[in-house]
């Protein structure tokens, strides 16, 4: 059969850091606040003339990089966003043009912090059934600009950046011995779409609107859900959790990464953590945290990852992968 494996990633970062201390004089909080409830310690904000399309094409040129493979050998271009450049086109289309990519196909998927998930999951399945055998997935947001900035419950927590993976078709036994992408499980449930959401929108009020959370009840079904999806994809997979080396979660926040791996009975030795300095880049957490990783030479060929994340919608799932 075929699977999906990656061959190279990437990221990218805005140059501008923001630390907590950034916002000690315009909300009521401080940096041990922010620390002691989220983990996160900094994160980066896109320049005023950088829009998600910007950061996208500079992750993929990245995983390109990384993978040795050119733009044109790409099948597919899917970005995970929630804060496109404009309505339309995709930003997919834009990083198409930006990396020099002239056929192939682009488009962009949008479950929030669960997108980049549920686009592996895309990309996954178009490399099974042979509609493709490059795929560039990428991550990328810029959640600045959807802020409320005297909401000191969500705006200390969200940054931009990027990431990127690039997948390509192997020919494998079937088994969950194979190297690539071993299992997905994607899920959603739209009567809890009230506890995170943006109050804008095209057909609603023609603005970008501000991101609103109810931040309690997103941490209690985040927890439980998190850890479920996990298991689901490690059964469909044919391994047990004793078998994780690597989780790689959505970087929301500590406390929620710290229940998840608890609820997985894995030490947090095995947790990829990057929240500390980029905060909660939705989309971009999971490639982002991957890129790093894999930058830092902590992943050997044959350990098994899993990857989950949950955002608005609510929307969840998980990818289970051997690398």
């Amino acid at each position: 059969m075929r699977r999906a494996i990656i061959r190279g990633t990437g990221h990218y970062l805005p140059e501008r850091v923001v630390e907590n201390s950034w916002f000690e004089d315009k909300l009521d909080t401080s940096d041990e606040w922010i620390r002691t409830r989220t983990g996160i310690e900094r994160r980066h904000f896109a320049a005023e003339d950088e829009r998600t399309s910007d950061l996208g094409i500079r992750a993929g040129r990245a995983a390109l990089q990384d993978a040795g493979i050119p733009a044109e050998r790409l099948d597919a271009v899917i970005v995970a966003t929630s804060t496109p450049d404009l309505t339309f086109p995709s930003v997919a289309t834009m990083v198409q043009a930006g990396l020099g990519m002239k056929g192939g196909f682009a488009y962009d998927l949008q479950a929030v912090c669960a997108g980049f998930v549920y686009a592996l999951a895309n990309a996954d399945a178009m490399i099974r059934a042979g509609l493709a055998d490059r795929v560039l997935v990428i991550g990328a947001e810029t959640f600045s600009r959807i802020m409320d900035w005297t909401d000191r419950g969500t705006c200390v927590l969200f940054g931009d950046g990027a990431g990127a993976v690039l997948l390509e078709a192997t020919e494998a036994e079937g088994s969950s011995a194979d190297r690539g992408i071993l299992a997905t499980d994607l899920n959603s449930d739209g009567q809890y779409r009230d506890l995170l959401y943006v109050d804008g929108g095209v057909a609603s009020t023609g603005t970008a609107g501000h991101l609103r959370m109810q931040g309690n009840l997103v941490f209690r079904h985040a927890v439980e859900k998190l850890a479920e999806t996990a298991h689901r994809a490690l059964d469909k997979a044919g391994l047990a959790p004793e078998q994780v080396d690597w989780l790689v979660p959505h970087q929301a926040n500590l406390r929620i990464i710290e229940a998840t791996a608890r609820r997985m009975h894995l030490p947090m030795e095995k947790v990829v953590l990057t929240v500390a300095d980029h905060g909660n880049t939705s989309a971009a957490s999971i490639p982002l945290a991957l890129s790093v990783a894999n930058a830092e030479g902590r992943f050997s060929p044959g350990q098994v990852l899993v990857a989950e994340a949950i955002g608005g919608g609510l929307a969840w799932g998980s990818v289970v992968l051997r690398w």
